[in-house]
């Protein structure tokens, strides 16, 4: 059976060529290299994207992969379930299974692409364990500015190093990743929170000092002194003294529009449909939320969100040389979505109290002839 088959690793092939094309390899482990990108952490400090990835990077971490093939029933094509191979329950033995799906999730939203280092092989040749690889650190010199890759690629490099592309598996999104298509709206919500977290800093009223108009006039320079020692004198004591020669005059704003409200809560929404999930699953809007609508909510964040992720790597899983020709991944959907449904509780209807009258459903026989 496939699960027992024979592992052989796969460095165990050795060649110079090989050598020579995989010197990133020695790279691939040495955690402490690693890192996220610069975009990749800022677009995660925006709370919106941080729940959004969560979601999305759970969902697909906690699907279950089975295999198939595909007979023709005279009809149509009829998925036949086969035993899985060993690295469909865990890819990587040395992490759970979730995290390198996860991780892999969050490298297709973020970038695009994701990529796994084949570690082992069976002795047929297919890989039979892998090593999640950060998306940030693997480079491409044919395609270096390229927000989309529409290939696979011909060579890539692992911080630095050239990696043999024979022994990496490459994934590819649909769709652009956010640092490259939500590089400006991300740089707005990050504007705004800063601007939210400068007011939230201030400890006084918003206002300014104006001289009266039997005062001496005051340069620039002494009208900047004045300010800097009254927000001192403000930020150490909430009372203040002023002469007959200065007046305070506070501003009349609103404190939701100086810490831009309505202009983050926009954003947000921009987020989400940058992330393709309804607002509401991120607790933006809530409006339309009903008991009805909120037992659909895990279809509607396979459906908006996870489904292009779960396609991406499940046909790149299925390839050729990943399985023998025939052979095809599928995330266990179904299972994730009945499980939920059947642990909702049915409803209970009340019984009348035997102590509280109720309405007669007699009609009486004169009101029964409407006509």
């Amino acid at each position: 059976m496939a699960i027992f088959r024979r592992k052989i690793e796969a460095p165990a092939v050795a060649s110079a060529p090989v050598q020579a094309a995989a010197a990133g390899a020695s790279q691939i482990g040495q955690f402490y290299s690693y890192s996220v990108g610069a975009n990749e952490e800022a677009a995660l400090s925006v709370p919106t994207i941080a729940r959004a990835v969560s979601l999305l990077t759970t969902v697909c971490g906690t699907l279950d992969l089975k295999s198939y093939s595909l007979a023709w029933n005279g009809e149509e094509y009829e998925k036949i379930w086969v035993e899985g191979e060993s690295w469909m329950v865990r890819p990587d033995p040395s992490v759970p299974r979730n995290f390198i799906i996860a991780k892999t999730a969050r490298d297709l939203i973020m970038y695009g692409r994701a990529h796994w280092a084949i570690t082992s092989r069976y002795s047929t040749g297919y890989p039979a364990t892998f090593q999640w690889l950060p998306a940030n650190m693997v480079y491409s010199t044919k395609m270096p500015s390229s927000p989309e890759w529409f290939g696979m690629p011909s060579e890539l490099e692992f911080n630095g190093l050239p990696l043999d592309v024979a022994n990496t598996i490459t994934f590819l999104s649909p769709n652009q990743g956010l640092v490259y298509a939500g590089r400006r709206a991300v740089q707005i919500a990050l504007r705004l929170d800063q601007a939210a977290e400068r007011f939230s800093a201030t400890e006084i009223a918003a206002g300014y000092l104006q001289q009266t108009s039997n005062s001496e006039p005051m340069s620039g320079e002494e009208l900047g002194e004045l300010a800097a020692a009254w927000a001192s004198a403000r930020r150490a004591s909430a009372i203040g003294a002023l002469n007959s020669a200065v007046e305070w005059k506070e501003f009349s704003s609103d404190p939701s529009k100086l810490q831009l409200v309505e202009s983050r809560k926009y954003q947000a929404l921009e987020m989400a449909r940058l992330l393709d999930i309804p607002g509401y699953l991120l607790g933006i809007d809530q409006s339309g939320m009903t008991y009805q609508n909120a037992q659909q909510s895990r279809q509607d964040l396979i459906l908006f969100g996870a489904r292009p992720l779960l396609h991406a790597i499940e046909e790149r899983l299925s390839m050729d040389d990943v399985l023998p020709r025939g052979r095809h991944v599928q995330f266990d959907i179904d299972e994730y979505i009945n499980d939920f449904m059947m642990e909702q509780p049915e409803p209970v209807m009340n019984e009348p109290s035997p102590n509280v009258a109720q309405p007669s459903t007699d009609i009486p026989q004169d009101e029964m002839n409407l006509e």
